[in-house]
């Protein structure tokens, strides 16, 4: 169990205030778990300046003073890999949902043991006078890549309150709310390179260019694990080289993906995808990318390496490279992610050549010809939220650990524990 009181470290123009509540919870948890909704009592401390002024961006503190469970009697959970997330809803003068989040930091935790969570932190920029509550809501636990989601089944009562002064710092009338997320716009962003920019991803400009950049797309993926299902949604970039006519592709995933769940040895997480054609030419062509170099500690970030692979075209006209159905091998498992939502991120002017791709063959010729029937055509328009960066691959990752039923739940303290089946 979590003690103390919370640390104020946001700018405010007063000394910082704690208050505790306590409520009733539903948790669910992940569905591989096979076990069913826990009923529990979440008790939260919220840490925030008890006065600021209008324009003042300030930090509030969620402490968990105690949590509606206990580990159950399934497995062992290792130092570092339990992370919080929630929101905090404000109302009165100002109404916001605040993002909160703690770091994966917790002791380690024996089977049955108590349940510990770090103190999760947001930010809030005030933009009225008047009294600003702050109250907890849902909240999720996140242990090697699956999540426990917990839910008010009551009315929560505020657990602190900014008392907000109109300052010089006042927010213009129009001016957007800062905790909400910002406008979108299909409008190409001038700051873009004209390889990159376009809407239907970066084209070819003629002439004698060699080097054409993609551009970034979101593409969210359903991914299929060897103990499970999970949606996630991951940037992705495919680059091409010309050679002669053919082109040196390169598909990157931008940023990690995910910290990594266990300890993984070097050179066992191999990467590969089929690149979908459209446009004048059609099938799909076959990159992969190099193992881990070097093991990878628990926590730290995983990333996808770059995947490189030969397009030779098949067709005359302007082609079109989407990123299309990722593999990754690991611990001797696969885990195959399948887009949802298709998305072009290069155009090439291209010029068909003997043995090429188009003819909807599912893959295309060259070096980089993949053996798999696996085109990922033809997928269904459902679109996903931005789920931040593939976290489905832990599953690979975390497999030696997460045996059977051992993972994340809630347990109330007046239960048994239940055994993994």
């Amino acid at each position: 169990m979590l003690g103390g009181a919370g640390i104020l470290l946001g700018v405010a123009a007063a000394p910082a205030q704690a208050a505790e509540v306590s409520y009733a919870t539903d948790c669910v948890p992940p569905p591989v778990s096979g076990l069913p909704t826990v009923k529990g009592t979440t008790k939260v401390e919220v840490t925030a300046p008890a006065t600021a002024k209008v324009g003042d961006e300030v930090e509030v503190v969620w402490k968990f003073t105690q949590a509606a469970s206990k580990n159950p009697d399934l497995i062992d959970l290792p130092a570092n890999s339990v992370q919080p997330s929630g929101t905090l809803k404000a109302a009165g003068a100002q109404a916001a949902s605040i993002a909160m989040q703690g770091p994966r930091e917790n002791p380690a935790i024996p089977k049955g043991g108590a349940m510990v969570l770090s103190d999760m932190k947001g930010k809030l920029k005030l933009t009225t006078a008047g009294d600003v509550t702050l109250t907890p809501d849902a909240y999720a636990i996140n242990v090697m890549s699956t999540d426990t989601k917990c839910t008010p089944t009551e009315t929560v009562k505020p657990a602190a309150t900014i008392k907000v002064t109109a300052g010089a710092g006042t927010t213009p009338p129009g001016t957007p709310d800062p905790t909400s997320p910002p406008p979108t716009s299909s409008e190409p962003d001038p700051t873009e390179s004209e390889t990159g920019g376009s809407d239907t991803g970066g084209t070819t400009g003629g002439g004698g260019e060699t080097d054409f950049t993609g551009k970034e797309v979101k593409i969210p993926y359903a991914c299929k694990t060897p103990i499970g299902d999970k949606n996630a949604t991951s940037p992705v970039q495919i680059n091409a080289k010309k050679d002669g006519g053919s082109y040196d592709l390169t598909v990157k995933f931008k940023g990690s993906v995910m910290d990594s769940p266990a300890d993984i040895p070097a050179d066992s997480v191999k990467p590969s995808m089929e690149v979908v054609l459209g446009g004048a030419d059609k099938g799909t062509v076959h990159v992969e990318g190099p193992t881990n170099p070097e093991a990878i500690k628990s926590g730290d970030p995983m990333v996808i390496s770059d995947m490189t692979g030969t397009y030779k075209p098949g067709a005359d006209g302007e082609s079109t490279l989407s990123p299309g159905v990722l593999t990754v091998k690991a611990l001797g498992t696969t885990t195959t992610c399948t887009p949802e939502k298709s998305e072009v991120s290069l155009t090439l002017d291209t010029s068909a050549q003997p043995g090429g791709a188009a003819g909807g063959s599912g893959s295309a010729g060259g070096a980089g010809t993949s053996g798999s029937g696996d085109s990922g055509g033809g997928l269904a328009d459902t679109g996903a939220d931005d789920g931040g960066g593939l976290r489905a691959l832990g599953f690979v990752a975390g497999t030696a650990i997460l045996l059977g039923g051992a993972v994340f739940t809630f347990m109330p303290r007046r239960q048994t524990s239940r055994r993994a089946p």
